[in-house]
């Protein structure tokens, strides 16, 4: 079986995780047919860096005015995002604990899109993503990973939601 997580910096994704870990990667199910270990991805979707202005690489510099940053600057940028990337995925590397055979994924874009595509990409068996549990109103406006991936991927999702004691409803 393959599965994917999605995780990011929130504790509601982590939980997810720890979830999988200790519901579908613990015990018998863990040993796939021909003695063949299941597959964990930990997919970490960062977005990719803004460019500002009417050029591609322009931002707001004061009134009237646009600065170009230098390709330095970009590099900076993009590398810590992929440092922090990296640090959301071994923390939760950490928690697989070796119980099951697990790899790591960083991707640029929009996370709900992302997490679509490469589920459908690797030929996943089971997305599986944490909920922040956002009212109606806040998931009409700032839109839902769970509640998109749940509508539009291509193999079946497991929204995890959180306890209650965590914010969870």
């Amino acid at each position: 079986m393959r599965v994917i997580v999605g995780i990011d910096e929130s504790d509601e994704s982590l939980y997810a995780l720890q979830w999988t870990v200790n519901n579908l990667f613990n015990g018998p199910i863990n040993s796939a047919a021909g003695g063949e270990r299941n597959l964990l991805t930990l997919v970490h979707v960062h977005q990719p860096s803004k460019h500002y202005g009417v050029g591609p690489s322009a931002f707001p510099a004061g009134p009237g005015v646009a600065a170009y940053p230098s390709t330095a600057l970009v590099d900076s940028v993009r590398k810590s995002q992929e440092q922090i990337s990296a640090r959301i995925l071994s923390r939760a590397l950490e928690m697989c604990d070796n119980k099951m055979k697990a790899e790591t994924l960083i991707l640029e874009g929009n996370p709900k899109d992302k997490l679509c595509e490469i589920s459908e990409e690797m030929k996943v068996d089971l997305l599986i993503v944490g909920n922040r549990g956002l009212g109606r109103i806040q998931r009409a406006f700032l839109g839902s990973v769970s509640d998109y991936c749940a509508h539009y991927a291509k193999c079946p999702v497991l929204i995890v939601k959180p306890p209650k004691e965590m914010g969870g409803q």
